[in-house]
């Protein structure tokens, strides 16, 4: 009787309006840090389509024939801050879930083509890049919270990186972050267009990167990590030779790193575990940057992975944020759908595993992700000095005190991580490393 009921409330979760009421990627819990919460500013959000002319088609390449060419689709979803008036609430319809095959509805924030906000100053730019395979929804938690602060935000739907369309790995290891940079200037271009919503509304000067897994490679490369030559010939890699436009030294690689990219946030970046920087490589990042990793991932790696390229990179003011036996999915994935809950005929592991972490809630990694990078960005991105107070603290957050007086003010052992509600910095990390430290 007890699984009768349970498999009955399950096909009402499943059911229209509540699927959509659970799949919630706005949730803040009561214990979220401070700057967790959403801003002050309604936003709205839009779908473009863009071509990249005359790129190297990946899947097409043959040993020793000429490199062939095709104009490289990319969807984005972009999230604003809206006029004033705008409601808030929405759906996001079609969605893919991580068989490639499902679809499911998603319901946050934004107003789908509401009108944009008519800001004295445009606001700075946030490119959002995920994994393989992933989709421009699985950051989409942050993408709407960054909005409602004044910043405008674009994710990537990285062709053969999809949930429907992962195709050979070469193109994702070339191509990632090619994406980016061209996205860089495709809405550099529609900001300065006659009639474009973005005209005004955006300032490419004052550009984030963020990046989650294969997104935090691309991540890597375009803050200055050339790669090594060994991982330009790997069987398994890029073909012919086409990873080399990203070795370290190279003049096609230091063209790709953009002065207007001033800062960069890298979710469990995969690469170092693979051998695909080394010293010299990681040598050349040049823009500060924001790691976040489980101490447990078993795809990037830790010690080796992600912890590996925060010390290597001793060119740059650089944070290594770690979640305490958290795995690869440490903060980056919104919650997972309830649609991920059951199998899926196309995968040989249920689909929420994709989503979740098995210690650490999703909703409570989002919103301390959410925490950070509003600090990181708004200190690096908007010029805040009084964000560094949220950065700069104790690396353990075992080792803060908590201790005020009961007038409230803090007394002087008092060095609890700021922001943080009492008892609830737990389990987590962060580092700091200077330029050449």
């Amino acid at each position: 009787m007890k699984t009768i009921i349970g498999v009955a409330i399950f096909g009402v979760l499943l059911s229209g309006t509540a699927v959509a009421e659970t799949n919630r990627i706005d949730r803040i819990r009561p214990d979220a840090p401070e700057l967790a919460a959403h801003g002050e500013a309604a936003i709205g959000v839009r779908t473009l389509t863009v071509t990249n002319p005359g790129q190297i088609d990946i899947l097409k390449v043959e040993e020793d024939k000429p490199l062939p060419r095709y104009d490289r689709p990319l969807t984005l979803e972009i999230w604003y801050p809206a006029a004033e008036g705008t409601g808030t609430g929405g759906t996001y319809s079609d969605v893919q879930l991580r068989d490639g095959v499902t679809t499911l509805e998603l319901t946050g924030r934004a107003v789908r083509d509401s009108a944009p906000a008519s800001p004295a100053e445009p606001y700075p730019l946030v490119i959002l890049s995920h994994g393989y395979p992933g989709n421009r929804f699985l950051m989409s938690h942050l993408g709407e919270n960054l909005a409602t602060k004044g910043y405008v935000v674009v994710s990537i739907d990285h062709t053969d990186s999809t949930y429907d369309n992962a195709a050979a790995f070469g193109s994702t290891l070339v191509n990632r972050s090619l994406d980016q940079t061209f996205v860089l200037n495709e809405i550099d271009r529609r900001s300065k267009a006659d009639g474009d919503f973005l005209n005004g509304l955006v300032d490419t000067a004052d550009t984030g990167l963020v990046g989650y897994s294969m997104g935090g490679y691309g991540a890597v490369i375009t803050a200055g990590g050339g790669v090594t030559q060994a991982s330009t010939e790997l069987s398994w890699g890029a073909p012919a030779g086409t990873l080399e436009i990203h070795l370290a030294g190279s003049d096609t690689h230091e063209a790709l790193v953009d002065p207007r990219i001033r800062a960069v946030v890298a979710f469990a970046p995969w690469g170092m575990n693979a051998g695909f920087w080394d010293a010299a490589g990681l040598a050349g990042v040049r823009k500060p940057v924001f790691f976040i990793a489980g101490s447990d991932d078993d795809i990037s790696g830790y010690e080796t992975g992600t912890k590996a390229i925060f010390e290597g990179s001793v060119n740059t003011d650089r944070y290594l944020l770690t979640f305490e036996y958290a795995n690869h999915n440490a903060a980056a994935p919104m919650p997972a759908p309830a649609e991920s809950w059951q199998p899926s005929a196309q995968l040989d592991f249920i689909p929420f595993d994709h989503y979740a972490d098995p210690v650490w809630d999703s909703v409570r990694m989002n919103n301390i992700a959410q925490h950070f990078v509003t600090a990181f960005l708004g200190r690096y991105l908007k010029g805040d000095n009084d964000m560094a107070a949220y950065l700069d603290l104790v690396e353990h957050s075992r080792d803060a005190v908590h201790a005020l007086e009961e007038d409230g003010t803090p007394k002087p052992e008092h060095n609890y991580w700021k922001g943080f509600p009492p008892r609830t910095a737990k389990g987590l990390s962060l580092m700091h490393r200077a330029t050449g430290e």
